[in-house]
């Protein structure tokens, strides 16, 4: 009998700066028959992701080789038991139309009904649980604090404000690349105060934006975005790091290190980095805080959704230029 053939994706070259399609190819693959122990899955939903960036860099992911990524597909042939035909299930075997998977190697979905699929991508996927992660665990938002968001629009902004304002922050500000953004999260998402931090020096429009000072900042990007929330925070003010897009392309000259850095000493601030694999068990308590509010309609996911796996590597791309709003996705299958 014939096996099925599964379109992917693999890095052909690295980028020197920021990465074009030419980093990529598509290929065709025959699918070999499946082992004991195995499950093929047809990919529906893919994310694509900052971190990506630095994954194809020397030490990252392999030239010529499968990439991975946080992937939503349906179980369409079994040789295991833990994964019936018919499965949703969470893998990171990415960047193709098929993937052979185990039962370690994938999280079976749980049924949330009246939450579309795609959730498990954004606000209940890893975006959601890294600022859920950031704000609960981390920072340790109080209510009635005033927290600073950067990068607000992407995917782990969005859900942090989202959450931030369930969570019963007093006041939360974002900042983004456009006019446009920063109206979009003070008109759709409930951000007290947004701005493009192109008009002006980043700390001038933090000060306007919070003249009492920030208890909490989410930093999404590092570099200038990091100096001038140092310089807002109040005393005792914690810092969750979560990511620094500002140096993606340009790993080999990064911004230089925020030139207050000392006054993480003299206000007695607390900086924390984190990943969100190493908090995978903070994930039933983001659904059960969650999930209700998604189904009553309090919260909808804000996700941009690209259709057809043909249109990965341009939706990676325009991720990387800020294209999105919310969380990155595309759509590999109806």
């Amino acid at each position: 009998m014939s096996r099925p053939t599964a379109r992917v994706v693999h890095l052909v070259s690295r980028p020197t700066g920021a990465p074009t399609a030419g980093n990529f190819a598509f290929l065709d693959e025959t699918v070999p028959p499946l082992a004991p122990g195995e499950a093929l899955v047809e990919n529906l939903f893919q994310s694509v992701d900052p971190y990506m960036r630095e994954e194809m860099d020397e030490g990252g992911w392999a030239l010529h080789a499968p990439l991975e990524g946080r992937t939503l597909g349906r179980v369409v042939e079994s040789r295991t038991p833990a994964l019936p035909v018919g499965t949703l299930v969470h893998h990171r075997r990415a960047w193709r139309t098929l993937s052979v998977i185990t039962p370690a190697e994938s999280f079976v979905l749980p049924d949330f009904a009246g939450v579309p699929l795609s959730a498990h991508l954004s606000v209940l996927g890893g975006t959601g649980l890294s600022a859920w992660v950031g704000l609960t665990r981390i920072a340790r938002l109080r209510a009635d604090e005033t927290i600073f968001i950067s990068a607000a629009a992407g995917g782990v902004g969005t859900a942090a404000g989202q959450l931030a304002r369930l969570l019963g922050a007093g006041r939360i500000i974002g900042s983004t690349g456009s006019a446009a953004k920063a109206a979009h999260l003070t008109e759709r998402l409930g951000f007290d105060a947004a701005f493009d931090y192109h008009d002006a020096p980043i700390a001038d429009r933090l000060r306007e934006a919070a003249p009492d000072g920030l208890h909490v900042y989410l930093d999404n990007v590092g570099g200038d975005h990091l100096e001038a929330a140092i310089d807002t925070l109040r005393d005792h003010g914690r810092i969750a790091w979560c990511g620094a897009v500002a140096q993606y392309n340009n790993l080999q000259s990064p911004p230089p290190a925020p030139r207050n850095l000392y006054d993480v000493v003299g206000k007695s601030l607390r900086l924390e980095g984190f990943l969100v694999r190493e908090h995978l068990d903070a994930r039933p308590g983001l659904y059960d805080f969650l999930v209700p509010h998604l189904r009553s309609g309090a919260v909808v996911p804000d996700e941009t959704v690209v259709p057809g796996f043909e249109r990965v590597v341009d939706a990676f791309l325009g991720m990387l230029r800020g294209a999105n709003t919310g969380k990155m996705i595309v759509r590999l299958a109806e």
